[in-house]
């Protein structure tokens, strides 16, 4: 394991944190962010920058800069607040903890990578340090490079009259047109080609399936998606988010919403996994996917397609 400090886009003070598998870089002039998620040997960053965003700080507005974020919803103005500032590290054994205040939230994100593996474990942890209670539920982004296919995994089938009350949520902006043909709405993954003609568009779900995914050329990102029972979860009950334009993709994951006293927190964790030089599907169809799949979904321990 390897933790030490870098220049990356611009900005002086980043951190390296790499194994013989991955690299990630955190930024410390801005943030937390995680700016840079790379599979060892030879890969390249799956994490869209903002060329034009990238080694500037001190603005008195929100940048998007690209990587993954650490926002507070509903998206409102505290959504908003700028993360422009230094940020506070303490170097862990295997990671780095994050921490600056951003209004009237404190923000704690702690990045630790497995010491064998492509492996990152991500907590975003908000305390609210202002005068009045808070209903917020922390919400992580992830910003994909354009080109590629996300994935994300229905619940098995039901049957008729077995099943007779509803096991999905599925949320829609207003500027989601259905009818693009960039998505699949399949009988086992939702699917989103993103293109350099995508128009704006976001969905919403209340996702038990326990993971998602990217596919972008050899390359396949994995993000866990953690979802309790019983808990509510903002925008209509929505614990995985996506949305994409013209110039990416993003994995949103949220924490339940709940109501913070002066002092107290919450938080939620997920993880990523990073596969490299993978052999391509052979074909985008459903049951090439779900064979495709099925072997990196038993090495992580994650149920495979119930179909097959």
């Amino acid at each position: 394991m390897t933790i030490e400090p870098i220049q990356f886009g611009g900005w002086p003070n980043c951190l390296r944190i790499a194994n013989q598998c991955a690299e990630l870089i955190v930024t410390l002039d801005v943030g937390p962010r995680i700016i840079s998620y790379l599979h060892l040997p030879g890969g390249s960053n799956l994490l869209k920058t903002n060329p034009d965003e990238l080694g500037s700080s001190g603005e008195d507005h929100f940048v998007a800069r690209g990587g993954h974020r650490f926002w507070v919803a509903p998206e409102n103005q505290l959504t908003y607040l700028p993360d422009n500032l230094p940020v506070s590290s303490q170097i862990l054994p295997d990671g780095v903890a994050l921490t600056v205040q951003s209004g009237p939230i404190r923000k704690e994100l702690t990045i630790t990578l497995h010491p064998d593996s492509s492996a990152v474990t991500i907590t975003h942890r908000a305390t609210n340090l202002g005068d009045v209670p808070l209903e917020i539920a922390t919400w992580g982004l992830t910003v994909m490079e354009p080109g590629g296919l996300e994935i994300i995994p229905r619940p098995p089938l039901g049957e008729h009259p077995r099943d007779l009350l509803p096991d999905q949520v599925l949320v829609l902006w207003p500027y989601t047109d259905s009818s693009d043909d960039r998505w699949r709405w399949g009988r086992e993954f939702i699917t989103l080609r993103q293109t350099p003609h995508s128009s704006p568009a976001k969905i919403g779900l209340r996702h038990r399936q326990g993971w998602v995914g990217y596919l972008l050329g050899s390359s396949f990102f994995l993000k866990t998606v953690a979802f309790e029972e019983n808990a509510t979860y903002p925008d209509f009950g929505c614990n995985y988010e996506t949305f994409t334009n013209a110039q990416m993709l993003e994995l949103e994951t949220l924490s339940p919403l709940r109501t913070l006293q002066t002092g107290e927190s919450l938080a939620h964790t997920e993880s990523w996994h990073l596969f490299g030089s993978l052999p391509e599907p052979e074909s985008l169809k459903e049951t090439a996917l779900a064979i495709w799949l099925a072997p990196i979904l038993a090495s992580l321990q994650l149920p495979a397609n119930p179909h097959l």
